[in-house]
């Protein structure tokens, strides 16, 4: 298992009327989380794009809301890869507000494409390389 977290505050333009992060907007912290997680392991979905033609679409996301996050609240984002990639990616993620208390889970799954072919592949070595170690048992 491998997780990564990552923090990011709650912005104005982010809310509804009632001050609270807006539905909707919850997948772009999902993203931030993917992101943030490649980062730590040495990678970015931009040089996976460009130097490696792999593109990773999302093809589902099933979310589950349970407090709201409210704004200018800081937000941790927790984002777990529970088992290793195979043609599939599958990111768990958890929001927590201040208080640790949790707001908000998902789970994202995508899939690898190669950008040449529009094909799936399976994950890329260079992913799974820096994965194993996570994965391996002890």
């Amino acid at each position: 298992m491998y997780t990564n977290e990552f923090q990011k505050r709650v912005r104005y333009g982010e809310t509804d009327q009632m001050g609270y992060l807006y539905y909707g907007n919850y997948p772009q912290y999902y993203e931030i989380g993917r992101v943030e997680m490649l980062r730590s392991l040495g990678l970015t979905y931009k040089a996976m794009e460009e130097e490696e033609g792999i593109l990773m679409p999302v093809v589902s996301m099933q979310i589950r809301y349970v407090r709201p996050a409210h704004y200018d609240e800081l937000i941790n984002i927790r984002t777990t890869l529970r088992q290793m990639p195979g043609r599939y990616i599958t990111f768990h993620m958890e929001l927590f507000n201040e208080a640790g208390k949790l707001l908000n889970g998902a789970s994202v799954k995508l899939c690898f494409v190669d950008r040449s072919t529009g094909k799936t592949i399976p994950a890329p070595a260079l992913l799974t390389d820096k994965l194993r170690p996570y994965f391996e048992a002890a």
